[in-house]
């Protein structure tokens, strides 16, 4: 059980590293130059210059680290899943914390809450 538990924090640490920097780094970096984003927005915050070194850095932190966030992300599934498995978790539990992965700083509390969980059930 321990080491489902380890591999499961490991993951769900990772990928909730590489969300916060990707989202609330990267993209800034990346996309607030004034211009519009994702044909979602008419404009964004004018914080980098278009071209500009630190727009580069941006992008290639979306780049890199959104491959590396999307391909982690899957491990991160596979290891809270079969926690979640060997741990017997009721379905609305289980999909809380993998949908939490996917949301910057709360992976961090879904982590805490599952982990508290199999710990309380071990003890008990």
């Amino acid at each position: 059980m321990k080491n489902a538990l380890l591999r499961y924090r490991v993951m769900a640490t990772i990928v909730g590293v590489l969300l916060v920097v990707l989202c609330l780094v990267g993209v800034p970096l990346a996309n607030f130059d004034g211009s519009g984003m994702w044909g979602i927005f008419d404009s964004t915050p004018a914080l980098v210059t278009p071209g500009s070194q630190v727009q580069q850095i941006g992008e290639a932190i979306t780049s890199y680290l959104g491959v590396a966030h999307g391909w982690l992300y899957m491990i991160f599934l596979i290891c809270a899943f079969l926690l979640a498995r060997r741990e017997r978790w009721d379905v609305p539990f289980t999909l809380v914390t993998l949908v939490m992965g996917t949301v910057p700083i709360l992976s961090f509390w879904a982590e805490r809450r599952a982990t508290k969980r199999v710990l309380a059930e071990q003890r008990a």
